[in-house]
């Protein structure tokens, strides 16, 4: 998709004839595009529009082969969209089969909206655009998503379960405390999508080649008209650059990697070890061979998206890694990864929204799970500093003794007889079993950000006002 050989009678006829015969099977199978970039066909016609009619208001092009060149490639856009297009490999690219058929539809003057353009900044603009209206979808989706995890984490503010570190029972948290870490997780992929749109959103038409037109055009025309900020600064760097979509596939990565992390825990969850949600049939599937599973296919198939996404996203690093400046032909191979990854990733989070909302919550199993581990060792080490003046570290261990001998004797710590306790440290009184049950760590854990119910309802409150 470039200023590039052409592989056919049909277009070398559009060139001019520069091409005596057409390449053979091998370099028509390597150098068509329009297999994938047919994709692009709303933004080619999008921008050839802005194009011709910027050509017209600077007298570069007639008003009147402007108005059959809008007419024609409006008439295109509906034929591709109604199904009655036909994409010709011989044409290389969704350009020249743009162009082939403008020129079948208008005649001469579709040969006009060539002009002070070049395939390297159309396949540019129709690329950007793309781009920057799937991260806008992503955009969406991601507060959809958002909005998922405030209504759960709402319902299930005072829900009590276990914190783990190490994948270990560490101190007890709220079910509630627990969704809003993702809000913050996907908070932060909305917000890299929202930055990357910031910095693509400048229009590459016009830049041509790679060193600008003499023609009299107005660039600053076209990106209005096509809804950028402004137009590119510089022609060399406007038809080599392919940040945009590096940063798109990079916030794909990162965004399906906070996907696979809850894909991993509602798989984990929902065995019956855990047993702390369900997901229904819509989300599940069967065995066919043992009747009784119940697999969490959906999560399964969420966590493997993600390295289809980071595979595509070293691939695009790695054939831009060694190009010069300006346009090279590796860069064809840019678009396959991130329509991919754009698939995977929007299914995902599909997946994943209608997972959270789905999944039936057993709070008495996490409740009961959350007393486990001695989870309220801490809240024993803390009274003793706040209540017996303990410098921590010998807080913690006396703490570990006491542990210890719930450990030997099989029972919580809440269990211990008062007794035993102030054996291991005459400074402890019977107000210690205040902070020893799994509701009162987590209602005293009222620091900014904390699992403390009271504070899980602030941070909703904040993220509902801003999503």
């Amino acid at each position: 998709m470039a200023e590039s050989n052409t592989d056919t009678k049909s277009s070398n006829q559009m060139w001019g004839g520069r091409f005596a015969s057409g390449p053979d099977a091998i370099m028509e199978e390597i150098n068509a595009s329009i297999g994938f970039d047919k994709k692009l066909f709303a933004q080619d016609i999008r921008g050839s529009i802005a194009h011709a009619t910027m050509l017209a208001h600077q007298g570069i092009i007639s008003s009147d082969d402007k108005d059959k060149i809008v007419h024609g490639l409006n008439t295109i856009l509906s034929e591709i969209e109604s199904g009655n297009f036909e994409f010709s490999r011989q044409l290389e690219d969704i350009h020249m089969n743009v162009e082939a058929r403008l020129a079948t539809l208008i005649g001469p003057a579709a040969g006009r909206l060539h002009t002070a353009r070049s395939r390297n900044d159309q396949v540019a603009l129709d690329f950007r655009l793309w781009v920057k209206e799937e991260l806008q979808k992503t955009e969406q989706m991601l507060t959809g998503l958002i909005a998922a995890f405030l209504d759960r984490a709402e319902e299930h503010a005072e829900s009590v379960m276990p914190g783990f570190t190490h994948l270990q029972t560490a101190q007890p948290v709220t079910f509630g405390h627990h969704c809003m870490a993702y809000v913050e997780m996907f908070g932060r992929d909305r917000s890299r999508v929202r930055h990357a749109i910031e910095h693509l959103d400048e229009s590459p038409i016009g830049a041509a080649a790679l060193a600008g037109t003499g023609y009299p055009i107005d660039r600053h025309m076209t990106a209005k008209a096509l809804g950028f900020r402004e137009p590119t600064r510089n022609s060399i760097d406007t038809v080599s650059d392919r940040d945009f979509a590096i940063e798109f596939l990079s916030i794909a990565a990162i965004t399906g990697m906070h996907l696979s992390r809850l894909a991993e825990e509602i798989v984990i969850w929902s065995t019956p070890q855990f047993g702390f949600v369900r997901l229904s049939d819509a989300f599940s599937t069967g065995s066919s061979i043992m009747p009784q599973k119940k697999n969490p296919d959906a999560a399964e198939l969420v966590r493997a998206k993600t390295g289809r996404i980071n595979g595509s996203l070293v691939a695009l690093l790695t054939i831009m890694k060694g190009l010069p400046l300006a346009y090279s032909k590796d860069m064809q191979e840019d678009k396959e990864q991130v329509f991919d990854a754009a698939e995977s990733l929007e299914l995902a989070i599909a997946a994943m929204t209608g997972m959270v909302r789905d999944m039936t919550v057993n709070t008495a199993r996490m409740k009961a799970a959350a007393g486990s581990g001695y989870s309220t060792a801490t809240d024993l080490a803390d009274w003793l500093v706040r209540e017996a003046g303990l410098p921590f570290r010998d807080a913690h261990h006396v703490t570990g003794r006491a542990v210890a001998l719930a450990e030997s004797k099989g029972c919580d710590l809440a269990e211990l007889p008062l007794s035993d306790l102030q054996a291991i440290h005459s400074a402890i009184t019977d107000k210690v079993y205040d902070v020893l049950t799994v509701e009162a760590s987590v209602a005293s854990r009222k620091s900014f950000g904390g699992t403390a119910p009271s504070e899980v309802r602030k941070q909703i409150a904040f993220w509902r006002a801003r999503n």
